[in-house]
């Protein structure tokens, strides 16, 4: 039997992902301590792998497949193609960033104060780039981890993966420039690419995974109304494309459903309720094709 090997990101990213496969409409299963779990698709084999090592191995060949970021990429130099963009990450629905950070009282003030100095970052290769870029020389050291904590000491700036600014602020380090935006990437190896059957795959994953995310902030809306109020309500619906609307039973009414942006729910179902509409029902979705 035909096999994929896809390699989902292990860590930090991995909830998120198994939610969004669950949405796509893929099972997964298996000891949290497995690196091969089970997925209710017979030709697709799942190995987890750090993100950071994603890249290289597609790129290399070792997997078909795989979820990373687009900062890991650059991180890696990998030579892989990009089937698809998918933005979500650890804490919610948004690109991450990597941001260089200084003590809140540093005199440090921007990134060329930083000429000669010392930066900590598990992102060396990345950060490398952006200071050639600047035309600035500084010295760059790889951290294993707890980077926030080394400055002032260990330390004169970080190079840190931020979502929110949270944990930077609590360590009183500020933000003086971001050195790259990322968001999560479906990538494949550039031989597999060629192999027609595995290529049709990955586009497929990629078609069910963009949908999934794009229902990740909308909902759907049905409602009834009288023929005679349908032009206010149309008014009052957004819509991907156009309401559906169809005829009821009673004359005289039809019934409308459409796809919204959660966000304007709230505010949007009572002028619904004002304008005449009836039976008002708000559901989840799985997936958005567009």
């Amino acid at each position: 039997m035909k096999k994929l090997i896809f390699g989902l990101p292990k860590g930090s990213l991995q909830e998120a992902t198994y939610k969004m496969m669950k949405k796509a409409g893929f099972k997964i299963s298996g000891s949290s301590r497995s690196y091969k779990p089970f997925i209710d698709d017979d030709e697709i084999e799942i190995i987890l792998i750090r993100a950071q090592e994603m890249a290289r191995y597609v790129e290399d060949g070792a997997l078909d497949a795989g979820i990373t970021g687009k900062d890991w990429i650059e991180e890696n130099n990998a030579r892989v193609i990009e089937m698809a963009d998918l933005i979500y990450a650890k804490q919610g629905m948004r690109p991450v960033r990597w941001v260089l950070a200084v003590p809140e009282n540093s005199k440090i003030k921007k990134p060329e104060d930083l000429q000669g100095k010392k930066i900590a970052t598990e992102a060396v290769n990345m950060t490398k780039k952006y200071l050639k870029k600047k035309k600035i020389k500084a010295e760059v050291e790889f951290s294993w981890g707890a980077t926030e904590i080394k400055p002032p000491e260990l330390a004169d700036a970080i190079v840190e993966l931020t979502e929110t600014g949270s944990s930077l602020r609590a360590n009183n380090l500020k933000i003086i420039d971001t050195v790259l935006s990322s968001t999560t990437k479906l990538i494949m190896n550039k031989d597999s690419y060629k192999e027609d059957w595995k290529k049709k795959k990955v586009e497929s994953i990629a078609i069910l995974l963009v949908g999934a995310l794009a229902a990740e902030k909308k909902v759907g809306i049905k409602l009834n109304i009288a023929k005679k109020d349908l032009s206010t309500i149309l008014k009052i619906l957004p819509a991907l494309k156009k309401p559906t609307i169809s005829a009821l039973s009673e004359d005289g009414w039809v019934a409308v459903e459409t796809i919204i942006e959660e966000e304007f729910v709230r505010k949007m179902i009572p002028e619904l309720k004002k304008a005449g509409a009836e039976g008002i029902i708000e559901y989840p979705l799985n997936k958005v094709i567009i």
